[in-house]
């Protein structure tokens, strides 16, 4: 069975600390526990979850989702927002984890990635270089969210023409949110491969798209 790379990019940084982080901690788990009743999923998708703050840490590599046990997520009293290492940090696990197409086999669908930060890059230098590595990486979707109203949209529009917005942080937003990308990896799991183009649902009230 081939598989359906699902990268989670998430920012924990000390603004996320508290309240933020736990709606985070409720929303992933209502994401998998919706994930794991889609019978397409449970086959073939697979989730890593990589966080960022002053350092960039991949919490679980690429884990089938039968397997998967959610990390401890943790975040700093204070500190910076990471992002461009942590795009360069998610370069090296694509390439190391994500099995390209052979002449004798077929290789793992083109991966999805979501990102969600409560802020904005602190090393935007780093961001803009690796702008362009990701796209090398041929993401069958990137999906940016801005959680938050001290978050900048942006320069995650640099990265994606996908970006959506939160107003608040709080568990049932984030909840919603959470649902959503579970749709989204559904949907995208029975059309890839019919598709080059990932075909999202509509988002619910609580995520506002960024034109």
């Amino acid at each position: 069975m081939r598989r359906l790379p699902v990268y989670l990019l998430l920012d924990t940084s000390g603004s996320m600390k508290g309240t933020p982080i736990e709606s985070v901690k409720v929303g992933l788990e209502a994401m998998i526990a919706s994930l794991r009743q889609d019978p397409f999923a449970l086959e073939s998708v697979c989730i890593s979850i990589i966080t960022f703050d002053r350092e960039v840490k991949q919490l679980m590599p690429l884990t089938e989702l039968e397997n998967m046990q959610l990390p401890d997520i943790q975040t700093p009293e204070s500190g910076p927002t990471h992002l461009g290492e942590a795009l360069e940090v998610l370069c090296r696990k694509v390439d190391a984890e994500v099995q390209l197409s052979t002449p004798e086999k077929k290789g793992d669908w083109m991966p999805l990635l979501f990102i969600m930060t409560d802020g904005k890059p602190s090393d935007l230098q780093k961001y803009n270089q690796m702008i362009p590595e990701i796209k090398k990486r041929h993401f069958g979707s990137i999906i940016a969210c801005a959680a938050g109203d001290k978050a900048d949209p942006k320069p995650l529009e640099l990265l994606t023409n996908q970006v959506y917005s939160l107003d608040t942080t709080d568990s049932t937003v984030f909840r919603q949110f959470f649902k959503w990308v579970s749709a989204s990896v559904s949907m995208g799991n029975r059309s890839i491969g019919a598709s080059d183009e990932l075909l999202l649902p509509p988002p619910p009230p609580e995520v506002h798209t960024v034109i």
